[in-house]
């Protein structure tokens, strides 16, 4: 980005240069330091993303960086709202990804309210399975009140996905991820959500370790780019390189070239990207011009905010 352009907007970032927004314990200066590095890096808006915990402990974290915003120029400024993901996913491995398993519920309104009281009004996207929110009351409850439901760790039938977009489900987060290594070949929820992308804004993660590159080039050209967006899905270790990091109870080792595994190499958690290598490495690997690069990481972010 040069001085005279728009900010980059990701709408998932779970930390930054070395704060863990997850952290039970996160500072007023560490959250501020965070916004100032994600400044340096032409960051203009975030949304701050909480991961599945048990109920209690992700409202007091929603709080706790709600509170923190509201006495921060700053960090009112950068962080446009909070991105609620989880604990309403799917439980079985692979979907489930990096969340803790023993904290995944099916969806209910009143923990759902809990939350968002916690958030005080800041919640602008919710991540949850369709498959388990019985009849889809808890997709209803937030399309209503003007918050982004989005489908992510999960695995719904056709018609349950149908059923969830009729009741308001309107995105998917970082497709192509919380889902097992192994799936059917055809019958699988990439192929699913993109028969839908009519419907549905598409998220992607562009570090090249999430999804390769002439797979996430076959989501965009499938998709149209006027319905995706890219986040970085980043945790503490972003712009940091390799080393070991945390995101909420979680170890999270960075390796060399940039990959984000759990403590047992098992699976990815998170990214160590940032905004400025996702835009370079859209122009790089696939070839994208300015405006599309632009509409990815500004444009479509911008009008998924303000719908």
């Amino acid at each position: 980005m040069n001085a005279t352009s728009p900010g980059y907007i990701d709408l998932q970032v779970n930390g930054y240069g070395g704060v863990d927004f997850n952290g039970d314990e996160v500072s007023a200066e560490s959250l501020h330091a965070a916004c100032e590095r994600l400044t340096e890096d032409g960051v203009s808006k975030i949304l701050a993303t909480i991961i599945t915990a048990d109920v209690q402990a992700m409202s007091r974290k929603l709080a706790r960086i709600a509170a923190i915003r509201q006495q921060d120029p700053l960090v009112a400024k950068v962080i446009a709202g909070l991105h609620i993901e989880g604990p309403f996913i799917n439980e079985q491995t692979g979907y489930v990804g990096a969340h803790p398993r023993d904290a995944v519920r099916p969806a209910d309104v009143e923990s759902m309210q809990r939350l968002l009281d916690a958030a005080e009004g800041l919640a602008r996207i919710v991540t949850l399975a369709p498959e388990r929110d019985p009849n889809f009351q808890v997709t209803r409850m937030l399309a209503g009140q003007g918050i982004c439901v989005s489908g992510g760790h999960c695995n719904p039938s056709l018609d349950q996905l149908d059923g969830a977009i009729d009741a308001g489900l309107s995105m998917f987060t970082h497709l192509g991820n919380g889902c097992p290594l192994s799936m059917h070949r055809h019958d699988n929820i990439i192929q699913r959500a993109l028969s839908r992308s009519r419907n549905l804004h598409i998220g992607l993660i562009a570090d090249g370790v999430h999804v390769p590159w002439p797979a996430l080039g076959n989501s965009i050209r499938c998709a149209g780019v006027e319905r995706c967006f890219i986040v970085t899905d980043a945790i503490s270790a972003a712009g940091l390189g390799p080393g070991h990091y945390q995101l909420g109870e979680r170890e999270v080792v960075v390796d060399s070239d940039g990959a984000t595994w759990a403590a047992d190499r098992s699976h990815l958690v998170g990214s160590s990207g940032t905004m400025p290598q996702v835009a370079a490495n859209l122009k790089h690997h696939l070839h994208l011009s300015d405006e599309d690069v632009t509409r990815l990481t500004v444009t479509n972010p911008q009008q998924i905010l303000s719908l």
